[in-house]
């Protein structure tokens, strides 16, 4: 036998060797490894979805704010909007506290957001028609626009309606809680004292503040609750929600 022989059978024998390691190597599915690699892309959301979840997640905030506002203390025992005694006539709060009037003021101040809290209970239909009337855009660029956009909406949309709204319902509450009982000696104490010593008399509208004041704590407590939806899972309540704002997570 020959060298050349000899080599030739090396090579024959580490050729066959070859071929035994490469048949015992698993067949690769590219597909299924591909799919395992790169997770389906979840479908685009359609216009309609869109709306029907905004539209949802709006009627689950109004809801939500209005119960937790229009209820006895929803104003009074909340430090967030807490109706406080009107700015104009802080001077009188002092006066008054001055002269011995600690317990009148402490009930003036209960019955402004009393008040507050019997007018909110006006707020739901206005914000229903608003949510009704919503277009393709609004609801994108509420989607998309971050904290805060579907509440600024709804104060676009709603806030001279509940201004009217509100008014004759504070006037009939404040009425009804007897708030003139407890403001008018105060302010006339005020009053008197101003006049005796030159200053200046002062007789604020608290009802065009009371009505501001229940707008925009009823708008901060809608501001909360489109918060939780954005940011929360827990809080989105059915599958259209999780399935619109859970979008804005991917």
């Amino acid at each position: 036998m020959g060298k050349n022989y000899i080599i030739g059978l090396i090579f024959a024998a580490i050729t066959l060797s070859s071929c035994d390691v490469l048949t015992q190597i698993p067949k690769v599915n590219l597909k299924e490894n591909l799919n395992t690699i790169l997770p389906p892309v979840a479908p685009a959301l359609s216009n309609e979805e869109v709306i029907s979840g905004l539209k949802e997640a709006l009627n689950v905030g109004i809801k939500n704010a209005s119960s937790l506002t229009s209820i006895t203390d929803g104003f009074l025992k909340n430090e967030a909007i807490r109706l406080p005694f009107p700015p104009d006539a802080i001077k009188v709060k002092e006066k008054a506290l001055n002269l011995g009037l600690t317990g009148q003021v402490d009930k003036f101040e209960t019955t402004l957001n009393r008040a507050a809290e019997e007018a909110t209970k006006e707020a739901l239909p206005i914000f229903i028609n608003a949510i009704k009337n919503m277009s393709v855009q609004d609801g994108f660029a509420i989607l998309k626009g971050g904290e805060g956009a579907a509440t600024k909406f709804l104060k676009d949309q709603t806030s001279s309606a509940l201004y009217t709204a509100f008014l004759p319902k504070v006037k009939e509450a404040t009425a009804k809680v007897k708030l003139t009982e407890y403001w008018n000696p105060i302010l006339t104490k005020y009053n008197t004292a101003a006049t005796l010593t030159g200053g200046e008399k002062i007789n604020p509208d608290l009802d065009a503040f009371i009505t501001q004041k229940a707008i925009e704590g009823l708008f901060h407590m809608i501001a909360i609750e489109e918060n939780k939806i954005r940011v929360d899972p827990l809080a989105r309540v059915s599958d259209l929600l999780a399935k619109v704002f859970g979008s804005l997570n991917k």
